[in-house]
């Protein structure tokens, strides 16, 4: 009896190995990273006065952040994506009406600038971990991790503005909207220029990996 003992801490470090992989897989934000802002390294580049003009028009735009539909069936489809969105997103957020502020605000301002709703929350996920407030280590602000320098570029120059969580993902959206068309629709590339660190993997993978949880198919 004795000598088979030693087996059964085995089998039982097995058991807990496989119960945390099925719960990993059940619950996929329990492998969210908990870490600083990785992104705000974006590089200021020199923008032609038309382009300069064109982003400050996108930001300045002060329609507010409610959807419009065409018709009842497209607007069913967004309270289902709504509600299946504030589900996985509750970990992270655990307040209702402040969540689904978010979620309408995100999928206003990334469907205004042409960009899917699902990138700009793994973009989001990558780069603040869903946090108002994140600061990086070089100093870009909130969800979308936007650097000082655009508020001066093409804001009214308030930094602190970079908090507002509108005016947070607007600036976000429009500037990856920007970089996709600098890049001709190279979204592998433009994420890079998003993270100062164009033609390297590491970033567009994780935003890519972190897209596969958003993603929704009604």
């Amino acid at each position: 009896m004795t000598a088979a003992r030693p087996a059964a801490a085995p089998r039982a470090a097995g058991a807990i190995r496989r119960r945390s992989l099925l719960a990993a897989a059940a619950a996929p934000w329990l492998a969210w990273p908990v870490r600083e802002a990785v992104a705000g390294a974006q590089v200021e580049e020199p923008l032609a006065d038309a382009v300069r003009g064109a982003l400050a028009a996108a930001i300045a735009n002060s329609a507010p952040p409610k959807p419009v539909f065409v018709s009842t069936e497209a607007r069913l489809a967004y309270l289902r994506w709504l509600g299946e969105m504030s589900a996985r997103l509750k970990k992270r957020k655990a307040e209702h009406v402040t969540r689904i502020e978010f979620l309408d605000t995100l999928w206003y301002e990334s469907t205004r600038a042409g960009l899917e709703p699902a990138l700009m929350l793994g973009l989001v996920q990558v780069e603040s971990g869903f946090r108002k407030y994140a600061i990086s280590s070089v100093g870009a602000r909130g969800y979308m991790q936007v650097m000082p320098f655009w508020a001066r570029l093409i804001g009214n120059g308030d930094v602190s503005r970079l908090f507002h969580m509108q005016t947070n993902l607007r600036f976000g959206c429009v500037i990856m909207r920007h970089y996709l068309d600098v890049e001709r629709g190279d979204l592998y590339m433009a994420l890079g220029r998003y993270n100062g660190s164009r033609g390297k993997p590491e970033y567009p993978n994780l935003v890519f990996g972190a897209k596969r949880y958003w993603d929704y198919k009604a």
